[in-house]
């Protein structure tokens, strides 16, 4: 099992931190986005958007982060991680959809601009962040964890750890979130966690 990445990518931190927690042995092939390696034709086979993370297993190419964590969670038959129930699979589902939503435009955007120099209104991009991590905070009062409020995680949890934890280096204060930041402690006490990247910017610098 491959894993095409880079070191500071939420996306990628997503998987790598779910094959961790499973136990799943893999190959990291570490991709140089800033030399533009993840357009290269070999790179565009795998995955035509050009985009990382990118999971082959055996000659089963996956990308996306969330369909990875989908894929992964069904290989493995955890349904602990992925319910098979209607009701708990759609509560999954609304929060892998805020992970490419309001957490892409929000916190993981606002953590590029600080970065990468992503053409965007930091003050907007901040201002999105707050706002999804009010209601997150206020989902989060009296559960644990994000989708279901069972007594284990699932993949919602594992979609949006990355860009809320490192929120501080696109200048994203969270010391205003209590349950956010209890949750991210949570996350960070699972057997077989890893952690992602930091970096010196924003409120972190």
């Amino acid at each position: 099992m491959k894993l095409y990445s880079h070191l500071l990518s939420g996306h990628v931190h997503r998987v790598r931190l779910f094959l961790s927690l499973l136990g799943l042995q893999h190959e990291v092939v570490e991709v140089n986005i800033f030399k533009g390696e993840h357009k290269t034709p070999e790179f565009l086979a795998l995955n035509s958007f050009g985009q990382l993370p990118v999971l082959d297993d055996g000659g089963t190419v996956v990308s996306d982060s969330n369909a990875i964590l989908v894929y992964l969670a069904k290989r493995e038959g955890r349904t602990d991680w992925l319910p098979e129930d209607a009701r708990s699979a759609a509560a999954v589902q609304r929060w892998l959809s805020v992970a490419a939503g309001e957490i892409a435009y929000g916190p993981a955007a606002a953590r590029a601009v600080a970065l990468f120099g992503r053409a965007a209104d930091p003050a907007e991009v901040v201002a999105r962040a707050h706002r999804i991590l009010g209601l997150i905070d206020g989902q989060l009062a009296g559960q644990s964890w994000l989708a279901t409020g069972a007594a284990t995680p699932t993949i919602a949890d594992v979609a949006l750890y990355a860009y809320i934890a490192r929120a501080p280096e696109g200048g994203v204060d969270l010391s205003g979130y209590p349950n956010v930041n209890a949750w991210l402690r949570r996350v960070e006490a699972l057997p077989g966690f890893v952690p992602m990247a930091s970096t010196p910017a924003g409120l972190a610098a």
